[in-house]
């Protein structure tokens, strides 16, 4: 099987976050530790997983960082936009998701990187606000100064390439309007001021128009449009989302699967957080938790099919809800309830109390994001990475395509596409030959 062209990872790459809070600042520390070798990149794919070629008894097992070629963490540089003014260093202080023997070495790195002027707009996120804004509110005015922000960023930082992954916070619910339906739609939309653009919106569409690839951390209408993915395939620029998949929704896409494959009927699965962070308190406005319901209780009907299962999944109950308690800042708990039923109809019953941390598990889907977004862009892969969708709570997906959320399979379809991106046969279970006989 013949390689895969992809350009060499030569020069710097800029890693640009729309979101300068506990999420960019966790990912940007601890890029720095493992580059100081304070840290272990623990969560990271690219970093500590190794990825099988050929059979299992050749015994070929190389790290996915040595098998394919990724930009290497000393080459990675750092910009990014936030309402406030704080630079790195005191954001991640504020943020208090690290502890200060481990921040404080790394003060020096993070106090220089300073936050560019937000495209930001209150109507959009209700309960956040601050000093460091853009002083124009004009949709296109503020996509064009994003623009300028990223060529200035690379000009500073002296990078050769750039990725944009956002970690801002959940803006308002949005669907698709006129201005979505097609590139000039949109254009003339940032021309008329359309209030169907959120900022969310401005940052992709500067990304797309720079050549820079976009990944949607948050469940905000962000690149996931006609007019976008239509700019991105013509750009040839990789876009991928949404929303990043790391507590409660994650531990569903683990567990689901694992009762579908063993036929236990679920009645109920009733979903509870408790989150004090920025992002809690975002969400405890009404309209932007809309935006995060719909990407986390859309995962169980694609994983269960109740169409095709009614009797064991077609009248599943599934609540979610997600409550501000600044006590608890990063320190995120997921507690879930499940009603499941057995053999005979007999019924029982699961109980997860997930106390994680939810910066601690997105920074690594932000490094990851970032460094097989740069590898697409490489090798020449334009529009949705639907191979990517193992990072997302609800991913991105071509039109007419049906989303993917058991995260087993998931996992099998992103190392597949590295092993072809690498010149290699995907694996199967079924060895050459194989005649099926046991």
């Amino acid at each position: 099987m013949a390689t895969h062209p992809i350009a060499p990872a030569t020069g710097k790459l800029l890693v640009l976050t729309p979101g300068m809070g506990a999420v960019a600042t966790t990912f940007m520390a601890g890029v720095e530790a493992v580059r100081k070798g304070r840290s272990l990149p623990i969560g990271s794919i690219t970093q500590m997983q190794t990825i099988r070629v050929g059979a299992r008894s050749d015994n070929k097992n190389p790290l996915i960082k040595d098998f394919v070629p990724l930009a290497k963490l000393d080459d990675i540089e750092f910009a990014g936009w936030d309402v406030k003014a704080d630079n790195a260093f005191e954001s991640a202080r504020n943020a208090q998701v690290l502890n200060p023997q481990d921040l404080s070495p790394l003060e020096g790195f993070l106090s220089n990187i300073k936050p560019m002027k937000a495209a930001f707009e209150s109507d959009y996120v209700k309960r956040l606000d601050g000093p460091n804004v853009k002083a124009t509110t004009h949709k296109r005015e503020m996509a064009e100064a994003l623009r300028q922000d990223i060529r200035n960023a690379i000009a500073t930082s002296g990078a050769t390439r750039a990725v944009m992954v956002w970690c801002g916070s959940t803006e308002i619910y949005l669907r698709p309007a006129a201005c979505h339906a097609s590139i000039e739609a949109f254009e003339k939309g940032l021309d008329m001021n359309d209030p169907a653009i959120a900022p969310s919106q401005l940052y992709a569409y500067a990304a797309i128009k720079e050549g820079i690839p976009y990944a949607n951390g948050a469940p905000n209408l962000s690149a996931d449009s006609p007019a976008l993915e239509m700019l991105a395939r013509e750009h040839g620029v990789p876009i991928c989302g949404k929303d990043f998949k790391t507590g409660q929704t994650l531990m569903k896409t683990i567990l689901a699967p694992g009762f579908k494959a063993r036929m236990l009927g679920i009645d109920g699965w009733f979903s509870t957080n408790i989150l004090g962070n920025r992002d809690g308190e975002v969400l405890d406005d009404p309209a932007s938790f809309k935006a995060k319901e719909v990407t986390k209780t859309g995962v169980l009907d694609t994983i269960l099919q109740p169409e095709l299962y009614p009797e064991l999944y077609g009248n599943l109950y599934h609540k979610v809800t997600i409550n501000y308690y600044p006590p608890r800042g990063d320190a995120k708990e997921g507690w879930d309830t499940i009603d499941i039923r057995g053999w005979m109809g007999y019924p029982m019953q699961i109980k997860v109390d997930f106390l994680c941390r939810d910066s601690i598990l997105a920074a690594p889907i932000v490094l990851d994001l970032a460094l097989f977004l740069d590898l697409s862009k490489r090798a020449g892969f334009r529009g949705i990475q639907e191979w990517l969708s193992f990072y997302f709570k609800f991913p991105h997906v071509e039109p007419g395509h049906i989303q993917e959320h058991d995260i087993f399979i998931q996992h099998m379809r992103l190392k597949n596409t590295l092993r072809v991106l690498a010149g290699e046969r995907p694996v199967t279970h079924l060895a050459e030959g194989f005649d099926g006989e046991g």
